[in-house]
Formats: structure tokens, C-alpha cells, sequence
């Protein structure tokens, strides 16, 4: 698929009623801009998705496609409006892609396989994220995810990976954040084995999906909120291998940057701006196991 046109989902008529979480009746009903089901070889480029009502691209078992120089256009107050959406893929490449939506600018479902995303402009949105996953039974592992030469602007995440607490198991590994630049990012690092948007969750619980061998390397740039690192990992199944390296994110304020590990030791090297797990962290990991 390739000519430079145009998909124009006219979502502004819908993006008021979306916004409601109780709405999910209304949310089901939306059309996604373009689908590409299971489709085997394929190259799109050069292609536009404008204000989609929900999704702008749902890849659905797809194998071996290549999506380049992709375009998403949509206002950061459009709900849901995810740029590109994938589940249970293998071999799919991201390559050279504009998103600017108001949801993730990529987000990684369930089964996904040998993913390549690269030298992509995210913002405004929600970052680049592996999930949600963990809500549903029976969800497939995410392996071999690798992120690299990417640009993150004014989104509230950056490098992200977010699970269900008290739902579902699940598997989530080799996982690789590589040569990222975070501008005005409010979380640029980010492991949330807490997800639960709306509360609409049993908060208290944890996770049961396990995650293991993930690497954030050479991130820079600058972020919003006072964390810059932010693993809040699962106290049932704890992260295994969580690799960081030459980190240097400061904040746009005065204050400096800080971090915070839950159930997780990570491995560092290289600069470390903010350093990971200081002893406050340490005291609030101790102070979270009494409770």
C-alpha cells in the first residue's frame, strides 16, 4: 500500500463521548482508520492517518510487514486514538514513522513477536508502550521487542511497560529500549506493573505477569515530573534482569531528577542521571513489604 493518501477518520465528533470510561458500549462501536488482518508480505508507505475515532492502525496476526514513513495525525485530546496497535504479530518493522495522537504513539499487545521499531517521532501522546497486558486470560507471551532511534516529545511517557495488577499471567521478555531522546517527557522511563486507569482494579493486588530481560540504553533529554526512572514492578513476580545504561535525563524544573525501584535490582553501568534505586527507595521498598 503506498500513494501518499490520506485516511480521514473524523473523530472529533466522537471524541467528547470517548472520553467518559464509563462509555465502553459507546467505545466498542468506533471504527479503527485501517486494519491489516492477517496479512503475510506486505510494505506500507508513505501513508496518512488522520483523527481516527479509535485506533489508527490494528495489526492482527500479521507476518513479515513493514510499515514505513506512516504518518498519524490526531490533537493529544483525542481518547484511544492508539497510532499503531498490534496483537499477536511476527516480524513486524516500524520504520521511519510521524505519530503524533493522544494515546500511545505504538502500543505491543499479547503474542507479539521479533518487533523492530526505529527512528520514529512520537508526541504529543503517551509514549511508546509494551501493553497493557494481563487483563485477559490466556494472553500470549511478547518476546523480542527492540526499540531504537527514537524521538519522544511532550508525551506523558516515554519508554513504557505496563501490566494489569491482580489479573491474568503472562510473559514478557527480551524487551530493548536503545538510543532514545526524551524532550518534556512527564515519565521517560517506565515499568507499571500497577495499570489501572480509571481504578478500575484491584490496586492492592500484583501482577501476575512475569517480566525478564529488559534494557533502557543511551536515553537522554529532558523530562516533567520529578521521576525520570520509575519501576514499580510486580511483588508477586519480581523483574528479572532489568538492565540500565547511560542514562541522562534532566528535569525542566529546579528540582533534580530522582527514581524509584519496586521489587526489582537493576543492572547499571555507564552514566546514571538520575541513579537508580537511591536509599529512599530502598526505605520505601521496605516500607511497602510491611504493609
Amino acid at each position: 500500500m503506498s500513494g501518499g493518501g490520506i485516511f480521514d477518520g473524523q473523530g472529533s465528533i466522537a471524541y467528547e463521548k470517548n472520553k467518559d470510561p464509563h462509555n465502553r458500549a459507546f467505545r466498542v462501536k468506533l471504527p479503527i482508520n485501517i486494519r491489516f488482518d492477517f496479512v503475510t508480505n506486505a510494505l506500507i508507505q508513505d501513508i496518512t492517518s488522520k483523527d481516527s475515532k479509535l485506533f489508527h492502525v490494528n495489526v492482527f496476526e500479521c507476518k513479515n510487514i513493514t510499515l514505513e514513513r506512516f504518518k498519524v495525525k490526531a490533537p493529544a485530546d483525542s481518547p484511544n486514538t492508539d497510532g499503531i496497535h498490534m496483537g499477536k504479530p511476527d516480524g513486524v518493522n516500524i520504520i521511519g514513522c510521524d505519530i503524533k495522537t493522544g494515546d500511545d504513539c505504538i502500543s505491543v499487545g499479547d503474542g507479539t513477536k521479533n518487533l523492530d521499531i526505529k527512528d520514529i517521532t512520537c508526541g504529543p501522546g503517551h509514549g511508546i508502550s509494551i501493553g497493557s497486558l494481563g487483563k485477559f486470560p490466556n494472553e500470549e507471551p511478547v518476546e523480542g521487542v527492540k526499540v531504537t532511534n527514537c524521538t519522544i516529545t511532550n508525551t506523558s511517557n516515554g519508554a513504557r511497560i505496563k501490566t494489569w495488577p491482580s489479573e491474568s499471567p503472562g510473559i514478557v521478555s527480551d524487551i530493548h529500549f536503545e538510543v532514545i531522546i526524551v524532550n518534556n517527557v512527564s515519565s521517560p522511563i517506565l515499568i507499571d506493573q500497577k495499570y489501572c486507569p480509571w481504578s478500575k482494579c484491584k490496586i492492592n493486588e500484583e501482577s501476575k505477569v512475569k517480566l525478564s530481560n529488559i534494557s533502557f540504553k543511551n536515553i537522554r533529554g529532558t523530562f516533567a515530573l520529578l521521576e525520570a526512572v520509575k519501576f514499580i514492578c510486580s511483588g508477586f513476580l519480581p523483574c528479572q534482569n532489568v538492565e540500565l545504561a547511560d542514562i541522562d535525563i534532566k528535569h525542566t524544573g529546579a528540582e533534580p531528577a530522582t527514581s524509584q525501584c519496586l521489587n526489582v535490582k537493576p543492572i547499571t553501568s555507564g552514566k546514571l542521571n538520575p541513579t537508580p534505586c537511591s536509599s529512599l527507595v530502598i526505605y520505601l521498598f521496605i516500607l511497602y513489604k510491611l504493609l
